[in-house]
């Protein structure tokens, strides 16, 4: 199927124009489980919604001639730069992460005249979630093996792609039933020229580091990774404590402003966390980027070389999480019915007197 170019005759529109044309060659096919299958739009049912990422929504879909489920990212083409450039990135660095088992695989995609579709494996649930439905905080260990995946997810795409994620938050960090964890939603990810970011693109403000809100140079600014360092930094705060750290912020403008004026967020004293975590967030968490460690010294720190090794099942913990939520499920609806049975059967005795 050609592709219809996009909105006006820039540059721009040309090169993307281009790059999807390249990277048609590889869409229009499924692989799940070794099996390739031929896809196409009408060949997906759709399940459910999912939820949404910095380019697209993500739904549930079921492949009819497989029966095979997956998570799919659907995205409009349109005439608009940064959406493009968005698109673009996201598709790029699934369909070239195939090899990095802390990247959510991609397993097919389709390229539509309106449309783009990336058909990745399917998770169970975002940290975000799934902090908001357990309704307590992450346990240290299960959060020192998140840990190890992220950062190794962060630094693969730093060594092999020059790319730097920009958006790193708990609704992008994804948890499978085997106790996996996977980072996604590269679409604001940033090429890095000499290890260096120098565009403005916004992740979510809540979890920017000091200096991309506030740039030595404001017309050329200059980042690298340890802006992401910081953010994972806010994210083990948050997924420990269940509570966002500028929780007491009415508005991104207070977040920023207490960012860049207050000392950084920390662990909460007495709380049982180690001495090694306390440290790992403290350096997450250093105000002077100068002075904030990158990923290998990240890697080399014990809170880190504890966890690589250490033997956590987080897959039976996930389940024990899963088995809690729908029993708190089960019992709110049983008390929505019973509320419900109780003023139908309070309105009938008031009709009947």
């Amino acid at each position: 199927m050609p592709i219809a170019p996009t909105t006006g005759h820039d540059k721009f529109a040309s090169d993307i124009d281009h790059k999807l044309q390249e990277i048609m060659k590889q869409t229009g096919k499924l692989t799940k489980n070794g099996k390739v299958y031929k896809i196409t739009v009408d060949s997906l049912d759709f399940v459910k919604e999912l939820g949404t990422g910095s380019c697209g929504h993500v739904v549930e879909m079921k492949h009819k001639e497989s029966n095979e489920i997956v998570a799919v990212k659907q995205m409009r083409r349109s005439g608009n730069r940064e959406e493009n450039k968005r698109i673009l990135m996201d598709l790029d660095i699934v369909l070239k992460s195939h090899s990095c088992p802390y990247i959510v695989q991609c397993m097919g995609a389709i390229v539509t005249p309106s449309e783009v579709w990336i058909c990745m494996e399917q998770m169970s649930t975002c940290l975000d979630k799934l902090i908001k439905k357990l309704k307590e905080p992450i346990p240290e260990q299960i959060i020192g093996k998140m840990v190890v995946s992220i950062v190794n997810g962060l630094n693969y795409l730093k060594d092999n792609h020059g790319v730097m994620h920009r958006d790193v938050k708990p609704s992008n960090m994804l948890l499978d039933e085997k106790g996996t964890v996977k980072l996604c939603d590269f679409g604001i990810s940033g090429r890095l020229v000499d290890s260096k970011a120098r565009t403005r693109v916004a992740g979510c403000t809540a979890y920017m580091a000091p200096e991309r809100i506030e740039p030595e140079d404001p017309k050329s600014p200059v980042y690298d990774v340890r802006a992401d360092v910081w953010s994972l930094g806010i994210s083990l705060v948050e997924l420990a404590t269940l509570e966002f750290p500028f929780k007491h912020c009415r508005n991104e403008f207070e977040v920023l402003a207490c960012v860049l004026e207050q000392d950084p967020p920390r662990l909460p004293p007495n709380r049982g966390f180690s001495l090694d975590f306390h440290h790992f967030i403290q350096s997450c968490l250093t105000k002077d980027h100068q002075k904030r460690p990158k990923y290998p010294q990240l890697m080399e720190h014990s809170f880190f070389k504890r966890y690589e090794i250490a033997r956590v099942d987080v897959a039976s913990w996930f389940a024990q999480v899963l088995q809690k939520v729908k029993a708190q499920e089960n019992l709110q609806k049983q008390q929505a019915a019973s509320t419900t049975a109780s003023a139908t059967t309070t309105s009938l005795s008031s009709s009947s007197s």
